[in-house]
């Protein structure tokens, strides 16, 4: 596919362990996050800037070209890392299940470094409750709806 467009398509995305359970131990989080990393490479236009989280979900920001279904992309990322950890650590049981459902919010790339920094710091943020709530929501079946901004 020629590449004849201009995208700035950053996304901020996550989604939770299944039932919110802490499954991403120190071993699961780190194998987790380097699927997470190396899943979109060679996938022209995709880059990861950031991963991060905490034991019971994970945040990523990325940029993606307009060529790529958000869904679709969500979908894979959480297939191959959860089936990657499980063949590698789950010894014939599941250590990492992601719940249904994510969230997405769009960001201007003026809004890169400081999303990167709120990622990288997330123990903090959820230990001293200064998370930002429009990005930590996942699906409404978990009792949140969309807000106007």
């Amino acid at each position: 596919m020629s590449r004849n467009y201009y995208s700035e398509m950053n996304l901020h995305l996550n989604w939770h362990t299944k039932n919110s359970a802490p499954l991403l131990t120190a071993e699961v989080e780190a194998l987790a996050h380097r699927c997470l990393r190396e899943r979109p490479i060679g996938t022209e236009g995709i880059f990861v800037h950031e991963i991060g989280g905490t034991d019971t979900h994970v945040h990523l920001c990325v940029t993606l070209p307009p060529t790529i279904l958000i869904s679709d992309f969500v979908g894979q990322l959480k297939g191959a890392s959860s089936y990657e950890v499980n063949r590698r650590l789950g010894l014939r049981s599941k250590v990492l299940q992601w719940q249904t459902g994510y969230g997405v919010v769009s960001l201007g790339t003026k809004d890169i470094p400081w999303l990167k920094r709120y990622i990288q710091n997330q123990r903090q943020h959820h230990a001293q409750g200064t998370v930002h709530e429009r990005l930590e929501r996942t699906a409404e079946s978990e009792g949140t709806s969309p807000e106007a901004p």
